[in-house]
């Protein structure tokens, strides 16, 4: 029986010099170009024709572009539009993510905190960078709440300082623990239902209860890489919000 966190074992197919070794191109990589392959190629070919009745992919696409420009708009308000394709692009790129490694012999790249990491990183910086375009230095403000007596300001400011900065952190950490807790357990379960397979008669007596089990956890798992794309994306609407309107 193979090891369950096996399927998170980054492989290295290419290296970059051959004699560095610095730079390479692994598995992980290679799924996230079948990511925007396959998503730009869903949403090109949904939205080709463009009908006034729209068929079963371009109402998916629709759909989807209805569901990410609702939830920027709850949570960043109007001038929120021009942040749409950043959330857009990280929703798509996360749900993708998390829908391929659900597939055999597949690798889920969002299982991975580099990953992730790296995508909390580009909102926490895309936070400070918008909001330094819209507000300059006054941005900084966002750390010193008004109202407040000023000898609480020195314990207050750090509990600010720490609680932006942790972020990226939360964020990351969040979508990758869910990711790879949820495939280890299909996995584990997989294993037991492929292990009663091999014990003959008793296939149907044991085995088909693991089988049973391991349907319901794969649509649990989908339901999962829904919600977690979701969770992400819109947190990253939450602290876009911060660089729109400063809250004090």
């Amino acid at each position: 029986m193979a090891s369950p966190v096996h399927q998170f074992v980054i492989e290295e197919y290419i290296k970059f010099p051959a004699d560095s070794g610095l730079l390479s191109f692994t598995n992980s990589a290679l799924w996230m170009a079948f990511g925007v392959v396959l998503s730009t190629m869903f949403l090109s070919i949904a939205m080709r024709k463009k009908e006034l009745v729209p068929g079963r992919l371009q109402m998916s696409a629709e759909l989807l572009y209805e569901f990410v420009i609702k939830m920027v708009k709850d949570n960043i308000g109007a001038k929120g539009r021009r942040y749409f394709p950043f959330v857009f692009t990280i929703f798509v790129f996360v749900l993708m993510g998390n829908i391929l490694g659900l597939l055999p012999y597949s690798f889920t790249y969002t299982s991975h905190l580099a990953v992730t990491g790296a995508l909390a990183l580009a909102v926490f910086f895309a936070v400070i960078l918008f909001g330094l375009i819209n507000h300059g230095v006054k941005f900084f403000s966002l750390f010193v709440p008004s109202d407040v007596p000023w000898w609480i300001l020195p314990f207050l400011v750090p509990i600010e300082l720490i609680s932006f900065f942790i972020r990226p952190l939360t964020l990351s950490v969040r979508l990758f623990a869910n990711m790879m807790a949820g495939h280890i357990m299909l996995k584990i379960v997989a294993s037991f239902a492929v292990a009663m397979s091999a014990m003959g008669g008793a296939w149907f007596v044991m085995g088909f209860p693991f089988a049973f089990i391991d349907v319901l956890l794969l649509m649990f798992e989908l339901l999962v890489a829904f919600i977690q794309a979701y969770v992400f994306a819109i947190l990253a609407c939450v602290y876009l919000k911060d660089s729109v309107d400063l809250h004090h």
